[in-house]
């Protein structure tokens, strides 16, 4: 079957009007970010934030008419607003006397984030954890996928599901290419080294950049959780992009996580970061199974030298400091980066190799707190 193109899309759009205004969505310049691949099809909804309630009914209509196209095998529409900027408060008239404002406050979330925030329903998965850091560049996704494949050796079920939308890696750290399959309602997971796998980047051109705004990226997030068939899975772990903006504040309110886990290198400046994701989901209301430090110390294979390029130990200090479990370390060698760039992460190629050891005693450490 020839998959649905932009032309199409673009087609169907047009018959579905702004019930407010004269004209049609497309021809009022309302459709945003619209990425059309291998008959998986995605865009946003320009919306006044005032009409943010009634424009629902508006949304699901043009997921409609795009599902309804032959070769349209999923759709995502997201509804994304630019709020204008609140006016400026005028100054009293005697501003030396007037009391002083009080101080901003940091946001406080409930037991569930952000009041009123519903928990999606996730049928089948017994757990999910996320796998965090405060800043990029320091392994993550390494740790994930070799942490998901050593917990797979010890008999459980695992899932991957690739958060980072603007620069997803597990199609390429677990060997898997094509696009995942739709059964009519849901997509099917992809496979690889025993892994159930999800990620954005089965989805769009691995060429091009994804250039979207949040609204559109917490929309996709929520659909790769809910519109996949993820299947019975003891464990679903979650490669969080880098930070503590949106999307991680998505997933802490929206996803029933049963923890975290944060990933650092020794150095400070990782640490800094490292703290600031820990912080985040104890606000929150995650728990925090603990840190990981990564890149830890580097064996010379030629002379059996250990250097500590980065320092040794910073991660394990801090979550002392925090009073969070320090769950183990990972050292620094050429053939992880090589293992993963290959699609056959250490784990899986080299199990008795010394760095894949690292990640099976973490993950006797992670099953014991499931």
């Amino acid at each position: 079957m020839a998959r649905v193109s932009e032309d199409e899309v673009l087609g169907a759009l047009k018959r579905v009007g702004d019930p407010a205004r004269s004209g049609n969505v497309v021809d009022l310049g309302m459709i945003t970010g619209l990425v059309v691949r291998d008959g998986n099809v995605m865009f946003s909804i320009e919306i006044e934030a005032a009409r943010a309630p009634e424009m629902e009914s508006l949304r699901l209509a043009c997921e409609q008419v795009v599902a309804d196209l032959p070769g349209a095998l999923s759709v995502t529409a997201v509804l994304t607003a630019e709020a204008p900027p609140a006016p400026a408060a005028p100054a009293p008239a005697d501003a030396a006397s007037a009391p002083a404002a009080p101080p901003k406050q940091a946001p406080q979330f409930g037991r569930h984030g952000s009041p009123g925030a519903q928990k999606m329903e996730l049928p089948g998965i017994n757990a999910v954890v996320a796998v965090a850091s405060g800043k990029g560049g320091v392994g993550k996704s390494t740790v994930t996928v070799n942490l998901a494949i050593a917990l797979h050796r010890l008999g459980l079920k695992v899932g991957i599901l690739d958060a980072d939308i603007y620069g997803p890696s597990m199609p390429r750290m677990l060997g898997i290419t094509g696009q995942p399959r739709s059964d009519g309602d849901k997509l099917e997971t992809m496979q690889g080294h025993g892994i159930a796998c999800m990620s954005i980047g089965f989805l769009v051109d691995p060429d091009q950049p994804t250039i979207w705004r949040g609204p559109m990226v917490m929309g996709a997030l929520e659909q790769l959780f809910g519109d996949v068939k993820w299947g019975e899975l003891d464990l679903l772990l979650v490669d969080m992009p880098p930070g503590t903006g949106d999307a991680q504040l998505t997933m802490a309110q929206k996803v029933p996580l049963k923890g975290a886990i944060i990933v650092s290198t020794p150095q400070d400046i990782a640490l800094i970061d490292a703290r600031k994701g820990l912080n985040m989901f104890r606000q929150t209301d995650v728990p925090v199974m603990g840190m990981i430090e990564n890149m830890s110390y580097f064996h010379c294979p030629s002379c059996g030298e250990r250097a500590e390029i980065f320092g040794h130990g910073g991660a394990r200090a801090t979550a002392k400091e925090l009073n969070c479990d320090f769950l183990g370390e990972i050292p620094l060698h050429i053939s992880l980066r090589e293992t993963s760039d290959a699609g056959i992460p250490i784990v899986a190629s080299s199990p008795d190799s010394v760095e894949a050891q690292a990640f099976m005693t973490i993950a006797e450490e992670v099953k014991q707190r499931l």
